[in-house]
């Protein structure tokens, strides 16, 4: 099967996700920054970061099925699991907002950050088994020290926000973002070499 109709679905979900975080955030009671701060502040900033993380999802996805254009029903089955860890995205935002940073809403907003990490892992395993596919991909991508240090930051920033204080995971989570806001280059590379 081609990738046509999972990718135009796979792009209208992540809009919808994040046109719904937008909708959480609550205008200032009065019209100073002051206002604008204490009502909206907290909540802008965890939009931003989360706005960010929904980028970078898709941002990898579309570099995804640039080099793989074939899907079967394990693909089909791993994108929705990743769609749905990132559907998650706009309650464990709000809840994370709304709770001013308490200790579980921000482990819970960090859990989600792994899951969706480990729902993209498996997208990229399942895409690797198709013929021809796997080899495409590690000529590509290589290595995943990336991926798998991202998931270790994950799960550190979960534990320090459990067991030291939540602003602590959140920074290491704010971290995680910023090591994949670099641009990729090497899918441009790949397509640029191969005319694909």
């Amino acid at each position: 099967m081609r990738s046509n109709r999972l990718e135009a679905f796979s792009d209208g979900v992540l809009a919808i996700i994040i046109t719904i975080m937008v909708l959480e955030l609550k205008p200032p009671e009065d019209h100073t920054l002051a206002s604008l701060w204490h009502t909206s502040g907290l909540g802008l900033l965890t939009y931003l970061l989360s706005f960010v993380y929904v980028g970078i999802y898709w941002n990898n996805h579309h570099h995804l099925f640039q080099v793989s254009d074939r899907v079967d029903g394990a693909v089909l089955w791993a994108n929705l699991t990743l769609l749905f860890t990132l559907s998650l995205m706009p309650f464990t935002t709000s809840w994370m907002d709304e709770s001013r940073l308490a200790q579980i809403p921000v482990v819970v907003y960090g859990v989600n950050l792994l899951a969706a990490g480990t729902a993209y892992y498996l997208l990229e395993r399942a895409i690797g088994r198709i013929p021809g596919q796997r080899e495409r991909l590690q000529e590509v991508f290589g290595q995943t020290a990336k991926e798998w240090m991202s998931m270790v930051l994950c799960l550190a920033g979960i534990l320090l926000a459990l067991l030291v204080v939540p602003w602590l995971g959140l920074a290491v989570y704010a971290l995680v973002a910023l090591l994949w806001v670099v641009p990729d280059r090497r899918v441009e590379r790949y397509l640029a070499a191969t005319d694909r």
